[in-house]
């Protein structure tokens, strides 16, 4: 073999050496691309994740979602993308620890906050829950709220079950039912045609950037406020698992210093600004901000206890401390 031969090999090794250890990531946004977890958020993170690998790992989002919100969790494992959000509601038969953020009367109105304590909790009683994908963060967005459509403010557990409600999936629709209210229950998506036709007379669930996005403003004439958060949704950010171990440890180790709770802070101030906006254009709208009496308040916490006992016997049965967890989360936001 002649020296240029040998160099000439060497060369072409170098070359796929350094090409092996370069990942471009694909990472899926299930909302508009307009939204700003798509248009800021997920691109900021991505930024990051090339400054602190020098480049060895870069990323970029698809237009368009390539999955529906439900298989956000299923196309990271099938490889279809590299990393998604997840909606931890839709996956609790897989996952029941971040359903700790999720229990009624349980958060602030601070998403940043929450977030922050979610990741702290899942690192303390949950961190391996995720078995079949690298879990890169969890956070919670601002919480859903109880709105009047009508002139009267919804004041009273009596004025709930008279009223014909549209209700997120899931935990609120049945604590309505159990109250006797009428219940209207499709995904947030869908909510906008059943309030803006007059289909139901209040609505709970939407956050109010939600409520500013969907243009239900002109709909809606009062939000009911209360102290704690009547409602709270988390999510999850994942990567797929082949592809997180095709990164070299230093990077992995890089990579989660901005993730975690840093990337998930990232997530909850931004709905926090998302919700002041909103918040601010309710007087414009003719939409009031009525008080919750503490007796309703208290009322709606019994009602819907049985939500929180039904997650910690679910939670409990797939080996989390789930009364400890749950604890630790509060202990979090009451610091």
């Amino acid at each position: 073999m002649t020296l240029r031969t040998t160099v000439a090999i060497a060369a072409l090794l170098v070359g796929a050496n350094t090409a092996s250890a370069n990942t471009r990531l694909l990472v899926n946004c299930f909302w508009p691309s307009s939204h700003f977890a798509c248009s800021e958020i997920l691109p900021g993170w991505l930024d990051e994740v090339e400054r602190v690998t020098d480049g060895r790992v870069k990323g970029n989002i698809p237009p368009n979602s390539v999955a529906p919100p439900p298989d956000q969790l299923s196309s990271v494992e099938n490889g279809i993308v590299d990393v998604a959000v997840q909606f931890n509601g839709l996956i609790a038969n897989r996952v029941q620890g971040p359903l700790v953020a999720m229990q009624p009367f349980i958060g602030t109105h601070d998403a940043e906050q929450m977030s922050r304590a979610l990741w702290a909790t899942n690192r303390a009683y949950f961190p391996d829950e995720f078995d079949s994908v690298q879990l890169l963060s969890q956070f919670v967005i601002s919480p859903g709220e109880l709105y009047s459509q009508t002139s009267a403010p919804i004041t009273s557990i009596a004025d709930l079950t008279a009223r014909k409600m549209w209700a997120l999936p899931g935990p609120l629709a049945e604590i309505l039912k159990q109250l006797g209210s009428g219940v209207v229950s499709t995904p947030a998506v869908a909510a906008s045609e059943i309030i803006s036709r007059g289909v139901v007379d209040g609505h709970i669930g939407l956050d109010p950037q939600a409520l500013q996005a969907f243009q239900l403003m002109p709909y809606t004439k009062s939000n009911t406020a209360f102290e704690a958060a009547v409602y709270t949704t988390s999510f999850s950010v994942v990567m797929n698992a082949n592809t997180w171990a095709s990164i070299s440890p230093e990077d992995q180790e890089a990579i989660m210093s901005i993730s975690g709770d840093v990337l998930g802070a990232s997530f909850g101030a931004r709905w926090n600004a998302a919700a002041a906006v909103a918040e601010a254009a309710y007087p414009e709208a003719g939409l009031t901000v009525v008080q919750a009496d503490p007796a309703f308040e208290a009322a709606l916490v019994d009602a819907s206890a049985f939500v929180t006992e039904g997650w910690i016997a679910d939670a409990t049965a797939t080996g989390i401390d789930a009364q400890a967890a749950l604890g630790f989360y509060q202990a979090q936001l009451a610091e």
